[in-house]
């Protein structure tokens, strides 16, 4: 029991490094945030941004990526 708990510690350690290395480099993809379908609404006193086109891209190529290591395999 204790194995599998230390086996689900170790892989969400590093599921943490592997999201805080991504985030520490998204700034440096020029185009990340600004495709075309992201909703940016700007008015007086307000700004909504969403970046939809953004998100669906970053599922897709996560999808590949986990598929190709076989972690959705049926």
């Amino acid at each position: 029991m204790f194995i599998n708990l230390g086996k689900l510690l170790i892989l969400f350690g590093a599921l943490l490094i592997l999201l805080g290395a991504f985030l520490l480099l998204v700034g440096k993809i020029p185009f990340l945030g600004k495709l075309p379908g992201d909703i940016h609404i700007h008015k007086k006193g307000f700004d909504f941004y969403f970046p939809l086109a953004t998100c669906i891209l970053i599922s897709i190529v996560l999808s590949i990526i986990l598929i190709f290591f076989g972690i959705f395999r049926k």
